[in-house]
């Protein structure tokens, strides 16, 4: 049963790709308003919970709820109504599209055309409105990405390793825009860049093998030191 702070709950979810198990007995609560952060190795399992969540792969096994409806056999683009959005760790935008064209998808999807918001947080989308997707840097992809989830007001993000690759100074820039953001919308962050998990979290779950390692609840113990005991 979820409480009514949580915004999501997730209950014994196992998953498996054909006979290999990727995600064991995975128990996650995440309440209104929270940051939560998901750190861990690569193949630790974080990208396969999130597309579970998001309704890209079928659980073998457990529950997801949302708002306490429940999430499971729900098509991707039926949560992403529900106002679940997820910005995928591959920052794949419609290459052959302009910045501008890609955001128009965005609004159609989610009725949302006011696009003051996108600007307030990337104000460098404004001159890039005309300019090919496929010709943006790193950092600018991910800029029209979360952009693009933005749209429609979501009350809760899955973002997926929204930092990898990119310049210390995006990064920062990404830092800030998550606090902004987490005024107004509920966050779920794979990361594996421990300090920038830590300065955000509220609380972190460290996933290693397919489990939960350790749910890091404590202002205190949300550190990087913290984390790297249970990966």
């Amino acid at each position: 049963m979820s409480d009514a702070g949580d915004i999501l709950t997730v209950s014994g979810l196992s998953v498996a790709y054909g006979a290999s198990r990727a995600l064991f007995d995975i128990d996650m609560r995440v309440r209104r308003g929270e940051v939560v952060g998901c750190v861990g190795r690569n193949g630790a399992g974080k990208t396969t919970l999130l597309k579970s969540i998001a309704g890209f792969l079928k659980p073998s096994s457990g529950s997801i709820e949302c708002d306490g409806k429940s999430l499971l056999g729900l098509p991707a683009y039926a949560i992403a109504g529900m106002g679940l959005k997820y910005v995928p760790q591959d920052k794949r935008v419609f290459s052959d599209l302009t910045v501008r064209e890609n955001l128009e998808l965005g609004s159609y999807a989610s009725r949302d055309y006011d696009w003051t918001p996108v600007i307030s947080y990337f104000p460098k989308l404004k001159s890039l409105m005309d300019r090919k997707a496929g010709y943006l840097s790193g950092g600018e992809r991910q800029m029209l990405m979360i952009g693009r989830a933005i749209l429609g007001r979501p009350s809760l993000m899955l973002v997926d390793e929204p930092t990898e690759g990119l310049a210390p100074s995006i990064v920062l820039q990404l830092k800030e825009v998550f606090r902004e953001l987490s005024k107004t919308t509920t966050l779920v962050i794979v990361e594996q860049n421990l300090p920038l998990v830590c300065a955000i979290a509220d609380r972190v779950y460290a996933l290693n093998e397919g489990r939960i390692m350790a749910e890091l609840r404590e202002r205190a113990d949300v550190t990087p030191e913290s984390c790297e005991r249970y990966l």
